[in-house]
């Protein structure tokens, strides 16, 4: 899937982002990123959603297509990839965290207590610790 092949289906802000990242696939790749730091094809697969390698496949392409992660080679071995996030895909980041306070609120959350209430007590400190606690692709 190229950048052009990213089809928008309307100007509405809430379908344009929805058209980038509106499966919950996609969140929880971008999940494993910013929050678990998980980097490889492999990683992903070990999460405890046991997404299948063929949406992995698809939902990555669809992120790197977005510029909203990229891929590079692993410089210790070239048969694989390394997945960052760019500043893009950490823009983000407040809108996960919003997504853990709705799912800890409504739901049997297993999120660390401290990071709940560090996001609902001080969100702009914790988005900025977020943000400096992971790699940037520019």
């Amino acid at each position: 899937m190229k950048k052009e092949n990213i089809k928008i289906r309307s100007q509405c802000p809430v379908s344009i982002s929805l058209d980038f990242f509106g499966d919950k696939w996609t969140l929880l790749i971008l999940r494993d990123i910013i929050f678990m730091k998980k980097r490889y094809f492999r990683d992903f697969l070990a999460s405890d959603e046991k997404i299948a390698t063929n949406i992995l496949t698809s939902r990555l392409r669809l992120l790197v297509d977005a510029d909203i992660i990229i891929s590079e080679k692993d410089p210790n071995n070239a048969k694989q990839k390394i997945y960052t996030i760019t500043q893009k895909g950490a823009d983000l980041i407040p809108v996960l965290i919003e997504l853990i306070l709705w799912g800890e609120k409504y739901g049997d959350s297993s999120a660390p207590k401290e990071f709940i209430e560090e996001a609902k007590n001080d969100r702009e400190n914790l988005i900025k610790k977020v943000q400096n606690s992971i790699e940037i692709s520019k």
